[in-house]
């Protein structure tokens, strides 16, 4: 999918403060979130799209509110959890990765469940460790929810934004770890 018509795929980019960082949130022309990720791991992201769309194959050019992502973004920000439930993603990955994200999106808010039960989830439930990976590559942090997934053991574990981030989004959420509330 890197080039269309022999033209560069063209991607939208926008910043937004948050109050746990700045995220940088790229949309495609037909308003489909693509990748969302914090400022201070946007190598990451940009290694990501690389490998998705290929090197050189794609244009991001600065746009305000690309498809309205950013106000819906900015919305769950304020309180409105529900407000990026229906947003629109399109997902590079393979076939496996893009099961484990469809079912990440399946993951309510305020809601957590395990590597474990994301692996059962996909109907593979001996593959915890590539669904935990592919958990990890998500592109589309957020609003593909990889945050609301913990340990067995109801730890706290693995976030590419780091889990002082993973912790303020699941207490925005309303998440409950083992009968209590996160803060």
């Amino acid at each position: 999918m890197p080039e269309r018509n022999g033209q560069l795929l063209e991607l939208f980019v926008d910043r937004m403060p948050t109050p746990i960082g700045e995220l940088v949130i790229v949309a495609d022309r037909a308003g489909m979130l693509r990748a969302i990720d914090w400022t201070d791991h946007e190598p990451r992201m940009l290694q990501l799209l690389d490998r998705y769309f290929g090197k050189g194959a794609y244009a991001l050019a600065p746009a305000r509110d690309p498809g309205g992502l950013t106000s819906a973004l900015r919305g769950y920000f304020k309180g409105d959890i529900d407000a990026v439930d229906r947003l629109p993603v399109e997902m590079a990955g393979t076939p496996f990765q893009n099961s484990v994200w469809r079912a990440l999106r399946q993951i309510g808010s305020g809601e957590t469940i395990s590597y474990a039960e994301l692996a059962r989830r996909i109907g593979r439930p001996k593959a915890v460790r590539a669904a935990g990976l592919a958990n990890g590559q998500n592109p589309i942090s957020i609003v593909v929810p990889c945050h609301r997934v913990i340990g067995s053991d109801g730890t706290l574990t693995g976030y590419g934004g780091g889990l002082p981030r993973k912790q303020w989004l699941l207490a925005h959420e309303g998440a409950r770890i083992g009968g209590r509330m996160l803060s």
